[in-house]
């Protein structure tokens, strides 16, 4: 309880603060390059510092200075990372390679290149690579009170210049096309967000490694895009829950032992994640599940009443109901819902030893599905040159679904075309 409330000593506060922060500026700026599409560009981008690391540290040990200085080694992995983006947009301009072959090439070369620095690096009996290994890994836990001054600098950028430039991200990032001819400098607006994309991506290697750092600018995102449609609510929402993996995580790093903080931090976001994937009220698996058992039901119950309205009858045999399940592939227990669900909405009564009852609700439903039924197979006949014997199985799909509106149109049409438009037929209790 100590270390959640803050109260686990100097260092783990420092760790905390700092990936919290760190979170916090991801989840911003990956909602940015997830609706860019660029969920992979950021994952080379990430790979591609590795060598810059590698020779920054050898040009800063050969002039003398201390190679494993993390401002020297970071502009190394700036440069280095801008360098492998500007190569994968070369290889787009002048070759016909795809965007993920292109991305795929830059980062294992640029990775494998790292490697081979990284090797070199050890071997070397002059130099010493101590600490280079956390860049690939990650260690939180050699955070200092300047990184996390670092941290908080870049996630004030990233809030104070989305919060300025949120209009115009989102232009380019929904229709960068429209953007361009309407005179917006979009080539400006996307060298800003990746440049961000940039920030956060380096300052993310010591805290949980070039590997894993792509984690945590796209899984946030993904996981906010569950719950709402909104962008700044998908930009606040991603920023939260980016902030709560770093700080949950680095709390759970620290109450166990030998658990890595960059590896806890992911599995946290992606555990939020899992839960945004099963239990989102719109997006989630559960949601979908219900509601596509909700449009099956109801489809299932017009085809019922639709029956009943076909044989003028409001006590519909049980041997026609047995007869309608076979032909549509029901299931015992969809049966049982089916008749459950007409019961529940007052449109059947009890199934009795004669039948299923049919109430006058049901059979009025009934009249209107058979003729939009109708409605919607004479349109397709007459305007989209479809012969009769065809159209019932397309007519059977749309049926349930058209609006109050869509019919309304059809009728107009039909009728300006003189076309006998079917009656609301009438009957049942």
């Amino acid at each position: 309880m100590e270390t959640v409330t803050l109260r686990g000593g100097y260092n783990t506060n420092l760790v905390i603060a700092g990936t919290t922060l760190l979170g916090l500026a991801a989840g911003i700026i990956g909602v940015f390059a997830l609706l860019r599409k660029r969920s992979l560009m950021t994952d080379a981008l990430s790979h591609a510092t590795l060598p810059g690391i590698t020779i920054a540290f050898l040009t800063a040990t050969a002039l003398g200075f201390d190679g494993r200085s993390l401002p020297v080694l970071l502009l190394g992995a700036t440069v280095s990372g801008v360098a492998g983006v500007l190569c994968i947009h070369a290889i787009l301009r002048f070759s016909r390679l795809t965007e993920d072959a292109a991305i795929g090439i830059v980062l294992s070369v640029f990775f494998g290149a790292g490697i081979v620095g990284l090797s070199y690096i050890q071997a070397n009996a002059n130099t010493s690579s101590a600490g280079l290994n956390r860049f690939i890994y990650g260690q939180a836990a050699t955070m200092r009170a300047g990184d996390v001054a670092i941290m908080g600098s870049i996630a004030g950028v990233s809030v104070v210049t989305t919060v300025l430039l949120l209009k115009e991200f989102a232009l380019v990032c929904f229709n960068d096309a429209f953007a361009k001819v309407d005179g917006w400098p979009v080539g400006a607006i996307d060298l800003v967000m990746m440049g961000l994309v940039v920030l956060v991506t380096v300052a993310g290697l010591q805290a949980v490694g070039l590997i894993l750092v792509v984690a945590m600018l796209i899984i946030p995102p993904v996981a906010a895009r569950f719950w709402t449609e909104r962008l700044w609510l998908l930009v606040v929402l991603a920023g939260v829950i980016g902030a709560a993996s770093g700080y949950f995580g680095s709390v759970v790093s620290a109450l166990l032992p030998r658990k890595p903080a960059g590896s806890v931090i992911v599995l946290t976001s992606g555990s939020i994640f899992a839960i945004s994937f099963i239990c989102a009220p719109a997006r989630g698996v559960i949601a979908t599940a219900i509601r596509r058992l909700r449009l099956r039901l109801r489809i299932a119950g017009d085809h019922l009443l639709e029956r009943a309205h076909e044989l003028h009858t409001s006590v519909l045999p049980a041997s026609v109901v047995d007869e309608l399940a076979q032909r549509r592939g029901w299931s015992r227990w969809l049966r049982t819902l089916v008749i459950w669900s007409l019961r529940r909405a007052g449109m059947v009564g009890s199934m009795t030893s004669n039948g299923l009852e049919v109430l006058r609700a049901g059979m009025a439903r009934g009249a209107r599905v058979s003729r939009n039924h109708a409605l919607w197979k004479q349109y397709l006949i007459s305007y989209a040159d479809i012969a009769p014997s065809h159209v019932d199985w397309s007519v059977d799909q749309v049926e349930h679904v058209l609006s109050d509106a869509l019919i309304a149109e059809l009728e107009a049409e039909l009728t300006a075309q003189g076309i006998a438009i079917p009656a609301v037929g009438s009957a049942g209790r």
